[in-house]
């Protein structure tokens, strides 16, 4: 099956938010980076594209009609030229939100997962890795926290999907916009409906409380193990 619909803009640009409205509009299912959290399968598909393995497109985006967000939009070009029916849309926002976004989500819960998790559970440790190798040391070279090479990259990415696709192929637009500059892109009648507005900085605010938990269990299971030699070490002597 081909794509339909490729999203070209990075994560924290509403992509939830577009993902829900192109389902809603009958695009199908559209792929999202929690479709690639959820699987096995996805996270070991695309940790083989990052090593340099050639995709199977078609495999990866299996009973798929649309994707947004990453991994799926760095490689807009190679989709575009894998699908070239498909319209392509670029979310943006004002890079200084975007920025303070992204800080506030994403890369504290990428930060927060403890090496230990990462060890033990592999689909984790693959998704870190498949996200610092892409996004953090990939696409920002290791320097995210300098906020102005990060809103640098950014606006380049933003300029970079322009000067790539046909303007008459391509859709950049802020969800805030609602309803009225994707429908009439794709030639459909706007719901009756409210826009979808997809906020998950609740998740990612609770996704982090959990990882920093975490991070103290080894020395929880440290303690335990320093109790229990000492109870031991006295039953001995006694």
């Amino acid at each position: 099956m081909s794509l339909r619909i490729i999203g070209a803009g990075l994560p924290r640009t509403g992509t939830l938010s577009l993902k829900a409205a192109l389902e809603q509009l009958g695009y199908g299912k559209c792929h999202h980076m929690f479709d690639v959290m959820l699987s096995s399968r996805q996270v070991n598909q695309w940790h083989d594209i990052m090593e340099g393995e050639t995709p199977d497109w078609d495999d990866v985006f299996q009973g798929y009609d649309a994707c947004v967000d990453f991994p799926s939009s760095l490689y807009f070009r190679e989709l575009a030229a894998a699908n070239p029916d498909a319209k392509v849309i670029l979310t943006v926002r004002p890079p200084a939100d975007w920025y303070a976004s992204m800080r506030d989500t994403i890369y504290k819960v990428e930060t927060s997962v403890p090496r230990w998790v990462q060890w033990c559970f592999p689909r984790i440790g693959k998704l870190t890795e498949l996200a610092d190798r892409l996004v953090w040391q990939g696409l920002f070279d290791g320097r995210f926290e300098n906020e102005s090479y990060a809103r640098a990259e950014f606006e380049r990415h933003v300029d970079d999907v322009k000067a790539a696709i046909p303007k008459e192929r391509l859709l950049v637009m802020e969800v805030k916009d609602g309803w009225a500059p994707l429908c009439v892109f794709l030639g459909v009648p706007e719901p009756d409906t409210p826009f979808p507005r997809a906020n998950d900085k609740g998740q990612f605010r609770r996704m982090t409380k959990t990882l920093k938990r975490l991070s103290i269990v080894p020395w929880i299971l440290l303690g335990v193990v320093v109790i229990a030699a000492g109870a031991m070490v006295g039953l001995t002597y006694f």
